[in-house]
Order: structure tokens, then C-alpha cells, then sequence
């Protein structure tokens, strides 16, 4: 019974898992079942990592549309 519990608690989320909770969180539609989740078998700083990153892909791409945009009226 010991043995069960130990294995449950060393699951861990694997990257898709992660990225996706990430991204439903930027957007703000995350589920209570992948939060509660989250928050018992993900680290801190593997979501604070993922966020950044994200967070600078996402000011990297609008940027990017922006300038093309620009560029496409000619301004």
C-alpha cells in the first residue's frame, strides 16, 4: 500500500502536459482538474521557465505580425 502511494507521488507531468497548461493559463481557460493537477505533480520552476519563455515568444510574434503589417501598407 506504501509502494502504491510513494509511485503516485513521483509522477510527474511530461512536457506536452506542461506547455498546454501553460498556454491555457496565458489565455485564462485552465481546468480545474489539469490545475489541481499542476499543482500537485508539476515544479514551479519548470511552469516559471515555460512561462517566460512563452511570454517572449508571444511579444517576439506580435511584434513581428506588426512589422509585417506595416511593411504590407507601405507605412
Amino acid at each position: 500500500m506504501e509502494e502504491d502511494n510513494e509511485e503516485k507521488e513521483k509522477v510527474t507531468i511530461n512536457f506536452w502536459q506542461l506547455l498546454m497548461s501553460t498556454m491555457a493559463a496565458f489565455i485564462g481557460v485552465q481546468s480545474n482538474a489539469n490545475r489541481e493537477r499542476d499543482f500537485k505533480h508539476g515544479k514551479v520552476s519548470h511552469f516559471i521557465a515555460i512561462g517566460i519563455l512563452f511570454g517572449i515568444t508571444f511579444v517576439l510574434a506580435i511584434t513581428t505580425l506588426v512589422k509585417v503589417v506595416m511593411i504590407s501598407l507601405g507605412a
